[in-house]
């Protein structure tokens, strides 16, 4: 429950699913001199088949919501508390907040360029959008909120898409759960029940939610 859940693999078969797929459209600025241009897409897993355990109606996520950054600032950690934007990304899905701070750190030149794409609903489903990143502000950062629940995201933190100098040509990433210490609900549809005072962000573990050890999906950088 203190480290941070991220898994690189290859892809050497082919799954087909019936999923949704959203695709959110915006103006990618050219890439800085150096720099380089990524589509991410969420492939999310989570359904009744492959998540059975106390499984809500409606299930779908919230927008991802992100930044590219240096190493001299983070926007979530394993043992660290939330801030207002992952508290209100975990708990409702607003991207408000967050987009506040990740705009605070490239104003103070800590990040480079906001992620803001689509949601997923209904899930299973994928979610694609497109961003530039730069050699000064190299690492990717993503949240979204799995929904409903109390307080419960996926994301990464702090994920280098450089390698030896040289950006990579895909990455893929399976992405688990997390309880960002705001709500002390146990399932998926528990009421608000506000964590006072907070807690630090945990992993969510098989013993917390039966099932949690498996993926809810995957992250997948791919350079355009």
């Amino acid at each position: 429950m203190n480290k941070n859940k991220l898994i690189l693999f290859s892809v050497t078969g082919v799954i087909i699913l019936s999923v949704s797929i959203s695709l959110l459209v915006v103006f990618i600025p050219r890439a800085p001199p150096g720099g380089a241009e990524y589509e991410i897409s969420f492939a999310a897993f989570w359904s009744e088949s492959t998540h059975p355990y106390d499984f809500p109606p409606a299930p779908h996520w919230s927008g991802l919501i992100g930044a590219t950054h240096a190493a001299n600032i983070t926007f979530w950690e394993i043992g660290g508390l939330a801030s207002l934007g992952i508290k209100n990304v975990a708990e409702t899905g607003s991207k408000t907040a967050l987009i506040d701070e990740v705009n605070i750190a490239i104003t103070n030149n800590t990040a480079f360029s906001l992620i803001s794409g689509p949601g997923i609903n209904p899930s299973p489903g994928i979610a694609k959008t497109e961003f530039t990143i730069s050699r000064d502000f190299p690492l990717v950062t993503i949240v979204s909120m799995i929904a409903p629940s109390p307080d419960w995201f996926i994301g990464i933190n702090s994920v280098n898409l450089l390698d030896d100098g040289e950006w990579v040509d895909e990455l893929v990433l399976l992405v688990y759960l997390y309880d960002a210490g705001t709500d002390s609900g146990l399932t998926y549809t528990a009421s608000n029940n506000a964590t006072i005072p907070q807690v630090p962000i945990v992993l969510i573990t098989d013993s917390d939610l039966p099932g949690s050890n498996l993926a809810f999906g995957t992250f997948t950088f791919t350079k355009i």
